[in-house]
């Protein structure tokens, strides 16, 4: 039985977001014994919702309020309203995500170590190294059932086409590290069904096999009457005491009714964006500059990994759009080699996209002859996302609009991103060695595409050994104020070259276990 916790009630944790943060935190905190309330701004879907078509399932599930794409990235152009692409509903971006579950390497902790001073960039260490996190990262690939792994004991997810040829494209120009991560079952697991190759993993897994806090981690945080979700519950500001500690959070509902929840302890994890705007719209006289601001670096150094897409036609069909989506993902440019020219490495994604997408995503707002002669070689192509490090800049950042409210008459977010010179020649790289590989089987054209809008957004309220450097400290506490913490990617000091939501996830779980015990000691 779900409980109703009263308004007035502050011994509960609030959770502001249910996707790979929010939900697994719910969860982990639940099966501690700790009471939450989670409230989730988008709809409750089910799989009974999802549909296997890409542009029913974008609309029906995106996050579409207003937002602004500024900065020098082509997004003002191609994507002026949408910077981002995730999910507003429960479960968040992890009924949309792909499944890739990498883990970061030791070195993507130590990025001011390791690189120095960047120019132009504001790269920071982690507060805590590889060591501390590969236990949680173990207990995220066991809870999410990724193929390949020994935590899980699934099986690698079997190849298709698409992964035959980058396969053998790769192999071709020498590169030997070819692996498909996916959190999707490879085999029953967990309650869920094996993957039966549908080929739509980004509209929603309708048969459950992808690993989401959709139904996973949320319907069995519920099943303990310990927690209770809350859909359709945009939350609009974070309260304070005169102590500067927490009190509750203001939010209203799907008639746009406000309420007040107390809090014992506030969970931010609403995306880099929607968590950097939250604070900022919760300043006060005490927090002038935003909640928890003082090192004013809320809203600051996002990121959204150095990225670029390409698609191959080749010689014969390829069918990429059959099976999972995720093909195979090349991972020898990761390891840190500056004779390339930029600091970090990237990944070769095998990102598969249905006709509707790769017509929209070739040539954003454009057409002709050069379009559709390609895409009347659908069936013929292979295709590419580039993945690489995206180094924190300052000035790339989420800033409030200062007179343009949304309808829930907050201030619309600003997204302001302009790519370091290291971000351009990563990509390009990474494009070059795509058009090497294609090539290298036989590919007769590969064509360009401008980077989508981003999926994976970090950074914005980072974590940091002083307050001055960053918002949260390493377990994701604020600096600032003690009962306030942040629980999603935006508390990546780096971002890596890996997909963020295995580490998302492994935080998550790490950062239950550390409140659990503290709010058992009385120290929250």
């Amino acid at each position: 039985m779900t409980p109703k916790y009263k308004l007035s009630d502050d011994s509960v944790v609030v959770i502001i977001g249910s996707g790979a943060g929010g939900g697994t935190l719910a969860n982990e905190l639940a099966q501690r014994g700790v009471k939450c309330v989670v409230l989730e701004a988008g709809k409750h879907w089910t799989q009974a919702d999802f549909e296997n078509d890409e542009w029913a399932m974008f609309n029906k599930i995106s996050w579409l309020d207003k937002r602004i794409s500024a900065g020098g990235w082509h997004h003002t152009k191609t994507y002026p309203h949408l910077p981002a692409w995730i999910v507003k509903g429960v479960g968040g971006s992890t009924v949309h995500w792909s499944g890739v579950a990498l883990r970061f390497r030791p070195h993507d902790f130590q990025t001011r170590t390791i690189y120095g001073e960047v120019p132009g960039a504001n790269v920071l260490d982690w507060p805590l190294g590889y060591d501390e996190l590969a236990p949680f990262y173990d207990l995220a690939e066991k809870k999410m059932g990724v193929a390949g792994s020994k935590a899980s004991g699934q099986p690698e997810m079997p190849p298709n086409n698409h992964y035959r040829v980058i396969e053998a494209g790769a192999r071709a120009v020498g590169y030997k590290q070819i692996v498909r991560p996916a959190a999707s079952n490879s085999a029953p697991y967990d309650g869920r069904p094996a993957c039966q190759q549908i080929g739509f993993c980004m509209q929603g897994c309708k048969i459950g096999a992808k690993w989401s806090t959709l139904y996973t981690e949320i319907p069995r945080a519920v099943a303990t009457g310990l927690v209770e979700l809350r859909p359709e519950s945009m939350v609009l500001r974070i309260e304070h005491d005169k102590s500067g500690k927490a009190t509750g959070v203001l939010y209203a509902d799907k008639s746009g009714r406000k309420h007040l929840q107390k809090a014992r302890v506030v969970c931010v994890a609403g995306n880099s964006i929607e968590s950097a705007r939250l604070l900022l719209n919760s300043a006060s006289s005490m927090f002038p500059d935003g909640l928890g601001n003082s090192s004013g670096q809320v809203g600051r150094n996002y990121m959204n990994h150095s990225t670029a897409a390409a698609v191959s036609i080749n010689r014969k069909p390829v069918y990429m759009y059959r099976g999972f989506d995720i093909a195979a993902v090349v991972a020898d440019e990761v390891a840190l080699d500056t004779k390339r020219g930029f600091f970090g490495g990237y990944y070769l994604e095998g990102l598969a996209l249905h006709l509707p997408y790769t017509a929209a995503f070739m040539k954003p707002g454009g057409w002709g002859r050069d379009v559709t002669s390609a895409l009347e070689m659908y069936d013929h192509m292979s295709c590419v996302w580039v993945c690489g490090e995206d180094l924190a800049r300052e000035q790339n950042s989420i800033t409030l609009h200062p007179t343009e409210k949304d309808q829930y008459g907050l201030p619309v977010p600003i997204v302001t991103k302009t790519y370091h010179e290291n971000d351009e020649r990563l990509a390009a790289h990474g494009l070059q060695q795509w058009r090497k590989l294609s090539e290298a089987v036989g590919a007769t054209r590969v064509i360009d595409m401008p980077a989508y809008p981003a999926s994976h957004n970090m950074g914005t309220n980072r974590m940091s050994a002083k307050p001055r450097d960053g918002v949260v400290n390493k377990w994701g506490q604020s600096h600032d104020v003690k009962n306030l913490f942040v629980s999603d990617g935006s508390q990546f000091t780096s971002s890596s070259a890996a997909n963020p939501t295995l580490t998302i996830v492994a935080l998550a779980i790490r950062q239950a276990g550390h409140i659990a015990e503290a709010m058992q000691r009385r120290d929250l």
